[in-house]
């Protein structure tokens, strides 16, 4: 049993069995231990991870992309109510805002425009804090993923809410990549990130309702065509381009069969497991430079050098490259 030094925290044991129970109050309480800073939590929340994690790696881990006001929010609400009604599944929301570490920035409107997922008692909505920096969502989300499946949440969704950096984080624990868009004024295809696009495994035109179907159109033409400059990933997959209205529902059963025949792909040629195994490495390594970095600079000889050094470059009496290698220097002496 883990002793903490909390009193509001329960055993290992107990957050275990109440998330292979699908508890839902136990899985938020869970969570809150993973993404807690103090010590006596972290090794709490890495008992909880290692009790459950051979009940982990069985649902489908869908990533959705999209600027502010394109409807994410309303799409997620739409199918999550497909999934859970019609295919029968429970379904976990995660939601990642860097824009506010302390309120979580959009997340409680987001909520709002999840109307029925919000009660829904087979859905399961939880923001991640990012505290000032994209690693901690990255890490926070991850561990949160494999909490929802033990707890036997069939499919994900992701969601992006802030935009830039944020991307690339939920592509990097994503199964299958939507970026969502809505038709504009101007040159659709000069609208489309290089960088984002080539990580896509689809897109979709939103929006698509009565009044706005032949602009939708237009624009998804226009995606398309751009498409064919990119190249296939390695597992030969083209990403279609498709009309939605999360609105109305109308192409979200179509777009729901698109995730299933790619993850199928991925399954059938040994992509899925290859993925995340390359997801799970690189989360290991993000962990591992966060850890030097904190070890680094709360470090005796860093910390004792390190007023001295600042006023000196602050004075012009010595450059910022010979600064940073004294104190490096005097790092490196530390751990011989």
């Amino acid at each position: 049993m883990i002793q903490t030094l909390n009193p509001r925290r329960l055993s290992a044991e107990a957050y275990i069995d109440g998330i292979l129970n699908g508890d839902r109050v136990m899985l938020a309480r869970a969570i809150s231990v993973v993404e807690s800073v103090l010590p006596a939590d972290n090794e709490l929340a890495a008992s909880i991870l290692d009790g459950i994690l051979k009940h982990t790696g069985r649902s489908r881990r869908v990533g959705i992309t999209g600027a502010p006001g394109v409807g994410k929010s309303t799409l997620i609400d739409r199918l999550g109510m497909l999934l859970i009604e019609e295919h029968k599944q429970k379904v976990a929301v995660l939601t990642i805002d860097p824009s506010s570490p302390i309120s979580g920035g959009s997340i409680l409107g987001d909520k709002t425009r999840m109307k029925r997922l919000v009660s829904e008692p087979n859905a399961f909505i939880r923001p991640s804090p990012s505290r000032g920096h994209m690693g901690g969502v990255g890490w926070h989300t991850r561990e949160t993923i494999l909490l929802c499946e033990a707890a036997d949440f069939e499919t994900i969704l992701i969601e992006t809410v802030g935009v830039g950096q944020s991307e690339m984080v939920v592509r990097s624990m994503s199964d299958f990549f939507l970026c969502l868009m809505t038709p504009s004024a101007g040159d659709e295809v000069q609208a489309i990130k290089r960088g984002l696009i080539e990580t896509i495994d689809a897109a979709a035109i939103n929006k698509a309702d009565a009044e706005n179907e032949n602009r939708v159109e237009a624009a998804r033409t226009q995606y398309e065509n751009a498409m064919h400059l990119f190249r296939p990933g390695p597992d030969s997959w083209k990403p279609p381009i498709l009309a939605v209205s999360a609105l109305t529902g109308k192409g979200i059963p179509e777009l729901w069969e698109i995730v299933l025949e790619h993850h199928s792909r991925l399954e059938a040629n040994g992509w899925l497991k290859e993925n995340r195994r390359r997801q799970a490495l690189e989360c290991m390594r993000e962990l591992l430079s966060e850890k030097l970095v904190e070890v680094f600079w709360t470090h005796a000889a860093v910390v004792s050098q390190l007023h001295s050094v600042e006023k000196a470059v602050g004075d012009g009496n010595i450059t910022p490259l010979a600064a940073a290698s004294a104190v490096m220097t005097a790092f490196l002496q530390q751990q011989k």
